[in-house]
């Protein structure tokens, strides 16, 4: 299984910087809210100085919706919109330990964070325009098609695994209770992303380690060097 960006996007974006990081070996049972504490609580800091929509990473992301055709204010990042929420009840909802990491990571550094379930892609995961023909599950179980030239994440049997980019993720490979393989795609459009991104996948790779004892593997993907391999496992 390979991730990667098609050359469509790398042109239209060349200041999007994209870290992956695969992992085998999750359970749903670790305890990350000492981690979670610290995340909401820098997030939280961040915010009292002022909303989310005058964040640097946030601009950057609504820059990139409003050249894909998506109103800014109406179709947000999957960061502005966890940072929203934080900023209107004060927590996040708790759905699966790296679910609930993912999101805290991605609203500490107000960077969009997914988190997918690999075993329900079918094939190589491509981030391109669709063509129209591809499916969309929702969280509440609709299904959608979206439309030609919409920014998702399709994999090779034709569904497509996020909508407008990173707006608003599938329930099709949402992590569960039975989730073991995961692969978390961190992107930003921000200047001088890379350093952050980096520090992403390090800090994520850390508590994969210490809380779920299992390696991780990562990479800072670029337009040069776009695809990130997936061993196949056997046996």
């Amino acid at each position: 299984m390979r991730f990667r960006h098609s050359p469509e996007i790398w042109s239209a974006f060349p200041e999007l910087t994209c870290g992956v990081l695969h992992a085998t070996g999750v359970t749903p049972d670790a305890d990350v809210t000492p981690r979670l504490a610290g995340y909401l609580g820098a997030a939280r800091y961040r915010l009292a100085a002022g909303p989310e929509g005058g964040f640097p990473e946030i601009r950057a992301w609504r820059r990139a919706f409003t050249r894909m055709g998506c109103p800014p204010t109406r179709y947000r990042c999957a960061a502005e919109s966890l940072l929203r929420r934080l900023r209107r009840d004060g927590e996040l909802p708790r759905l699966h330990p790296l679910v609930d990491l993912g999101n805290a990571l991605s609203i500490r550094y107000a960077v969009p964070v997914a988190v997918l379930d690999l075993a329900r892609i079918d094939g190589d995961l491509t981030v391109r325009p669709a063509g129209g023909t591809e499916s969309y599950l929702g969280l509440g179980g609709e299904n959608e098609h979206p439309a030609p030239g919409e920014v998702i994440f399709a994999d090779q049997g034709g569904q497509a695994h996020a909508r407008r980019w990173c707006h608003r993720q599938s329930g099709a490979s949402a992590v569960r209770a039975g989730t073991t393989e995961v692969l978390v795609v961190v992107e930003a459009m921000h200047e001088g992303a890379a350093p952050t991104v980096r520090r992403m996948l390090d800090e994520l790779a850390a508590a994969l380690a210490e809380q779920w004892r299992v390696p991780a593997r990562t990479a800072l993907l670029t337009a040069e060097a776009p695809e990130f391999a997936v061993p196949v496992r056997t046996g």
